[in-house]
């Protein structure tokens, strides 16, 4: 039975004290424990260490969860602790944490992020919170243990803003709250137009057409005419109906100590509503006629009357002009995360699900098929996908032909033609036949599913410039409020001293009050001034920044990433994968060495292609490009003799023969089928495809080990082969000089045949049978189409490009050389791929490493930016920044170029942000007052209703972005980017024709490897002359 007991102990904690807000939790695995008295063993021995606060065992679990403080004890000491009583203990890392995502209502301004963020973050258990303005959202990182969501939202919800939980499934549900928050802040904005609207014509209008001119003469009470009485009528609801959430959102602001846009708006509409209520009522305790905003009217007396100016139209049209930005401003807001809902908006609702006759197992014969949600597709489904469809999943064509739309993943326009055994994508479009497919990831593991996550998150993260906004805002309104009284008391001092007695005039229009005269300097200052476009700035221009990546196959994880990635200057490409195409072949080999024939009978049957009594010992088989496979004999002697060399004295019959091609490969491709190496791979597929081994007969592997970076050893047939590169072989031992008995002219020769082919960017792998070299096998993987031309554009754009690779140095050279790279680092073992990252960063360059495998997670993390290859190990793809759907090259030049013109926008919208904060308040303030230039309350709340809308316009300006078309040779220039002067030395572009390659461009090694082809056939030549003349 299963027991579980809490025991305090040991420690400075005491019996029945918790444990600290300091502890650390662990998790380990126990074996051994048969009953409850193991358990109390356990418990207790541990329990009573010092630094353990309690301990829970769990004995069917196997179990135990452990609270300690790791400044006293640590995991190894715990487990040590477990095993010094008889049983085996194991440390298993847990997530510390858990991670919440919520949908935040309620922010106006970069000073709502900062309360949010600031009461979030002291709550207890909570680690980590980023509140986004631009996305409303808020990422929150806590300790389970301590706290959960309906305590942080509760701390949210206390400081005046609502939060709900953005789980997966909740997407559909927060767009139908968006829209009815939006259809709500429509009705509202119509409402108070509809009541702010006569205020504006009775303060503004009315007061100059003289048929309404008893409006402001009739009063309803001494000290109140029909006009300001109409006024206080339509403010009031305005002021505090529709206006009561500034008050709200404003007081909880103050409570926090903390101040946002709320404030502002609060006080700025208070001083103006107040003011006017205030000299109505001093109106109207005098007795006396009022005369508001009044010019005398021809042929009417003019009463007794005292001038009373209200600013209740000032009030009312402030927060109808702050309703109308904010509206405009949810609108813009929307459509910056466009990108993510047109993501959303691919993934299938239903699925047709089809029934097969499991009897019949030669073909698919559908029983029944059925329309289901998507939700209830399992993983093996087969499912239907008529001409037109969505693919609801991820999963692989097991029936028909057709033609699949990927654009909206990938970005590539051209369809991609799919057939049985093919991988198609959710959410990607079939076209012009009818599919059967079978599914393979469901829910949030597909790749779109996956993509939308990723975006999502890039849009939540802050980007490091936006720290800038946050230590504005955090001192902003106090700042602005600070000001505003610092104006009411310069223009009162000023007014009162009569200096601006012929300002006072033109302003005030004849109403010669000092105080009225300040207020309305004070109620500009604090109503112009706006937070909300430094807080937008940056999130509005990530959001639509990362969106056009994804539209373009291109994913940046966050907004850092995007922001690094401007800033790069050195690229360092792995090789294999990236810049070729990461599907090798081999293209040569050669059998040399002795090898046993009675050993050669008894591991495998064959037929040798030549007897081994007329075979050299050495160098008897060889195979090339064109007749690789095809058992081609060649004498070591008759090679020598054709290079004009004396061939070595014949060996006595009965001597060791060569391998024969048959055993040679069956061995090796045993060996390497336990491998899950690229070249592993390809050297099984062309034993197989090639020289007709049987992948049935591979015989079992014993002692198979893979060395990362060097190659692999094991035990085939009771024979120990190793296949490596000739570094690694050295190190054990076997080398060239022994298996040609130390014959110099021999090793001189093999060593020349290994040079060219390496010159020549391919790769070398060393076969050793019971510690003696037989061969080897050269193999190429084709360099892509783009990578040459992306090198070139990096050029162009000043980043320096370099490569890292495993592969032997003339390898490495000879590969580089072809895209176009001259800095290059060979031989370096994937564990130390990272160590160049590091010597490049410590030039002062900011690196981006670029790969595919799981051997360069490690550079990819160590990078200023990662960048994984699309198609590459799921490993890759986590440890990367920036992900290349399309697995193109060219895309890295998009990505950069695409950062750069983001963070150009965000700096743009930066200046416009505090240009209009530094011109805006001193204006607003009378700076500009003597020179006939002055802002009047209404104007500066339309102003600062707009000001925001500028940043988003900037923001949604992104949208236009054209990525850079980078030419193929023979492709037509088609892209709305010139070609540098720079590239026209290498490529010459005539208008309307095809970009044709310089002479003068071509790789010297082309040449080299021309006049190695002219060597090769004029031996084969010379051969073929000594064949027929031993036939005479």
């Amino acid at each position: 039975m299963d027991r579980q007991r809490l025991m305090e102990g040991g420690g400075e904690s005491g019996k029945g004290a918790g444990p600290p807000s300091g502890y650390k939790k662990a998790v380990f695995g126990v074996s051994g424990m048969t009953c409850a008295s193991c358990v109390s063993i356990i418990e207790s021995c541990v329990g009573a260490r010092e630094g353990v606060y309690a301990i829970s065992v769990g004995l069917i679990q196997e179990r135990a969860e452990v609270k300690f403080d790791p400044t006293k004890v640590n995991e190894e000491q715990i487990a040590e602790e477990i095993e010094s009583v008889g049983f085996t203990a194991k440390h298993i890392p847990q997530a510390e944490h858990n991670t919440v995502r919520l949908n935040i209502s309620g922010m106006t301004c970069s000073s709502c992020v900062n309360i949010i963020e600031s009461s979030v973050s002291q709550a207890q258990g909570v680690v980590s919170v980023v509140v986004n303005l631009a996305t409303e959202t808020a990422q929150v990182v806590y300790d389970p243990d301590v706290s959960g969501s309906r305590d942080i939202i509760a701390c949210i919800e206390d400081v005046g803003f609502g939060a709900t939980l953005a789980d997966g499934k909740g997407d559909q549900t927060q767009k139908v709250d968006q829209k009815a928050e939006l259809a709500k802040m429509r009705r509202t904005l119509f409402i108070s137009i509809a009541f702010a609207l006569p205020v504006f014509l009775l303060g503004m209008v009315l007061h100059k057409v003289p048929a309404a001119s008893f409006l402001f003469y009739k009063d309803l009470v001494p000290g109140l005419n029909i006009a300001n009485f109409l006024m206080f009528i339509f403010t009031t609801p305005v002021q505090f109906g529709i206006g009561w959430k500034f008050y709200k959102n404003g007081y909880k602001a103050l409570k926090n100590r903390s101040a946002n846009m709320d404030v502002l708006i609060a006080l700025g509409t208070t001083c103006a509503y107040t003011y006017s209520v205030f000299v109505i009522l001093i109106a109207m305790s005098s007795g006396e006629h009022t005369m508001a905003n009044m010019q005398q009217v021809p042929g009417q007396p003019v009463p007794k009357a005292h001038p009373v100016h209200t600013f209740f139209d000032t009030s009312a049209m402030l927060i109808s002009f702050i309703l109308l930005g904010k509206y405009m401003e949810t609108i813009a807001k929307g459509k910056t995360s466009k990108a993510i809902r047109k993501l959303m908006s691919l993934q299938s609702t239903t699925a047709v699900l089809l029934s097969l006759d499991e009897n019949d197992t030669s073909e698919l014969h559908v029983v029944d098929e059925k329309e289901i949600d998507i939700d209830l597709v399992q993983r093996g489904d087969v499912l239907k996908v008529l001409p037109g469809s969505k693919f609801p999943t991820d999963g692989t064509v097991v029936h028909g032909r057709s033609t699949v739309d990927e654009s909206i993943l990938t970005g590539e326009s051209m369809a991609v033609p799919k057939t049985v055994g093919d991988k198609v994508i959710g959410g990607t479009i079939n076209q012009t036949g009818m599919l059967y497919m079978k599914a393979t990831r469901i829910g949030s593991e597909t790749g779109l599913a996956q993509i939308i996550r990723l975006v999502e998150q890039a849009q939540t993260e802050k980007a490091p410039i936006q720290g800038l906004a946050d230590r504005v805002s955090s001192f902003f309104v106090r700042l602005v409020v600070a000001l505003g009284v610092l104006t009411f008391f310069v223009w009162m001092g000023l007014a009162t001293s009569g200096v601006v007695d012929t300002y006072m005039d033109d302003i005030m229009g004849g109403h010669n009050s000092p105080f009225q005269f300040a207020l309305t300097f004070t109620i500009a200052v604090i109503v112009i001034a706006c937070p909300c476009a430094l807080g937008l700035a940056t999130p509005t221009a990530v959001m639509v920044g990362t969106g056009i990546g994804a539209q373009n196959g291109i994913l940046i994880k966050g907004g850092s990433q995007l922001e690094m990635a401007h800033k790069i200057s050195a690229v360092l490409f792995d090789k294999t994968g990236t810049l070729t195409t990461g599907k090798p072949t081999v293209t040569e080999w050669d059998i040399f060495g002795e090898f046993s024939e009675h050993i050669h009978q008894a591991s495998i049957a064959v037929t040798p292609t030549a007897s081994p009594a007329t075979l050299s010992p050495k160098y008897a088989y060889r195979g090339e490009d064109i007749g690789a496979g095809l058992g081609m004999a060649m004498d070591l002697g008759q090679m020598k003799a054709g290079m004009g060399v004396r061939p070595p004295p014949a060996k006595a019959p009965g001597a060791n023969a060569s391998m024969s091609p048959d055993m040679f490969f069956h061995l090796v491709a045993s060996a390497e089928n336990a491998s899950e190496h690229p070249l592993a791979s390809a050297v099984v597929k062309y034993a197989i495809d090639v020289h007709g081994v049987k992948r049935e007969s591979l015989s079992a592997t014993s002692e198979f080990m893979a060395v990362v970076g060097s190659g692999v050893k094991a035990v085939v047939d009771g024979h120990v082969v190793w296949i490596g590169n000739s570094r690694w072989l050295a190190e054990n031992n076997i080398t060239l000089a022994q298996a040609l008995h130390n014959n110099d002219e021999d090793v001189e020769l093999v060593q020349t045949r290994v040079a060219e082919l390496e010159n020549e960017g391919k790769t070398i792998v060393f076969v050793s049978v019971d510690g003696h070299l037989q061969g080897f096998l050269a193999i190429s993987d084709s360099i892509k189409p783009e990578a040459k031309a992306t090198v070139r554009a990096l050029r162009n754009m000043g980043i320096a490009s370099y490569m890292v690779t495993g592969d032997n140095k003339r390898t490495a050279k000879a590969v580089a050389s072809q895209v176009g790279i001259t800095d290059v680092f060979a031989e370096v073992l994937p564990s130390l791929k990272s160590k160049k990252v590091q010597e490049l960063r410590g030039k002062g360059h900011i690196v981006a490493m670029i790969g595919d495998g799981i051997n360069d997670s490690p550079a990819l993390a160590e990078a200023d930016v990662g960048v994984a290859i699309g198609a590459g190990t799921d490993i890759a793809i986590e440890a990367a920044n920036i992900v290349l759907v399309r697995s193109d090259l060219r895309d890295v030049v998009t990505a950069i170029d695409l950062s750069q013109k983001t963070f150009k926008r965000i700096r743009l919208n930066y200046l416009w942000a505090m240009l209009y904060n530094l011109l805006g308040i001193p204006l607003a303030a009378g700076v500009l007052v003597p020179a006939g230039v002055q802002i009047p309350p209404m104007l500066a709340g339309l102003a600062m209703a707009f000001s925001s809308l500028s940043v988003l316009a900037s923001s949604l300006h992104l949208k236009t972005y054209k990525k850079p078309i980078i030419g193929l040779p023979g492709e037509r220039n088609t892209g709305n980017v010139p070609f540098s002067p720079s590239n026209k030395s290498a490529w010459r572009h005539r208008r309307g024709s095809m970009l044709t390659p310089d002479l003068k461009s071509i790789p010297l090694l082309e040449m080299k490897a021309e006049k190695m082809s002219n060597l090769k056939e004029a031996l084969l030549n010379k051969r073929r002359d000594d064949d027929d003349d031993d036939d005479v």
